[in-house]
């Protein structure tokens, strides 16, 4: 039992180390201009929505944009109102990688692992940022596989069952687990892969595996919280923004995780593709609800949490 625990451990080592290394190549293929992007693009909620899809798909850190965001209105370069738009869009940007890590592309991966290797070790500079984010990827994807495996024999201990089944009966209780995880791992990404492997070994029902991934969108907000601390007050309102946001989402969500299960598992018979669209139904039906109010919102933070006199 302590190989498989060590080697689910490894796993989930080289899973958050592979999308961190996918995010520093794709980050790397922008060139750092992440920053100049967001702020020619998104002078209305409606495209400051898209223009944070985007990026969040590209970069593969809601977490990375959202404070890319807090930084930019402390230092005056984007006002928080453009800032709200483009938090919305990373929440829909950031259900990508579950869903692609869904399909089956075992045949791919080797392919993809030399073809990064060849590219990043070449003399053309242009060629690495490339290559890195395909070896990211295939660490991400192989890891994945490698952390179903080694989890499977947990299965068989009472204390883990237990565990599992506590927390996936439990709304609440699965729905905070996924907060704290997601704040210790800084990537709700990896909690929902996680938990997608869970789900489809069979360990976790599907709702407890809902409401845990729910959770994970909450917990993504430290980041923007921490970054966001010792700045402007319009910097904390955009922190403010993101949090409101995805912890309403997630408080209204549980009174009807019942019947939003059940949906779910009607659209597909897969455990572990009913998590990933889960995950994104939720975040694009938070986006749908709030896209047409996003200035009123904004005005109500800015009503709850105003700026200081010198800031105004």
């Amino acid at each position: 039992m302590w190989v498989n625990a060590i080697a689910a451990v490894s796993s989930m080592v080289v899973f958050v180390l592979g999308l961190k290394v996918m995010r520093d190549g794709l980050d790397g293929m922008a060139s750092g201009r992440l920053p100049s992007i967001l702020k020619r693009l998104v002078r209305t909620p409606t495209r400051g929505i898209l223009t944070g899809t985007f990026v969040t798909m590209l970069t593969q850190s809601s977490s990375a944009v959202t404070a890319i965001c807090v930084s930019m209105v402390s230092s005056g370069t984007m006002i928080f109102r453009d800032a709200v738009g483009v938090v919305l869009g990373a929440n829909v940007g950031s259900t990508i990688t579950p869903q692609i890590l869904t399909l089956n592309l075992w045949g791919l991966m080797i392919p993809f692992l030399i073809l990064g290797g060849v590219g990043y070790f070449s003399r053309k500079a242009s060629l690495r940022s490339p290559s890195l984010a395909i070896i990211g990827f295939s660490c991400i994807y192989i890891a994945l596989q490698a952390f179903s495996t080694a989890s499977t024999p947990f299965a068989e201990e009472d204390w883990f069952a237990r565990f599992l089944l506590f927390a996936g009966q439990s709304s609440l209780v699965a729905a905070l687990f996924g907060a704290v995880a997601s704040a210790i791992f800084q990537s709700s990404t990896a909690i929902t892969v996680m938990t997608m492997t869970f789900a489809a070994e069979g360990l976790i029902p599907l709702s407890g595996s809902i409401a845990i991934v729910l959770g994970a969108n909450v917990g993504t907000c430290v980041t923007s919280v921490v970054a966001a601390m010792g700045q402007r007050r319009e910097a904390g309102q955009v922190a403010l923004a993101h949090v409101i946001l995805n912890v309403a989402g997630v408080l209204a969500a549980l009174p009807l995780l019942h019947l939003f299960t059940h949906f779910v598992a009607a659209l597909e018979n897969d455990p572990s593709r009913q998590v990933a669209d889960a995950h994104t139904l939720f975040n694009v039906l938070s986006t749908l609800v709030l896209w047409p109010v996003v200035n009123l919102y904004a005005r109500f933070i800015q009503w709850l949490y105003p700026a200081s006199r010198e800031e105004a």
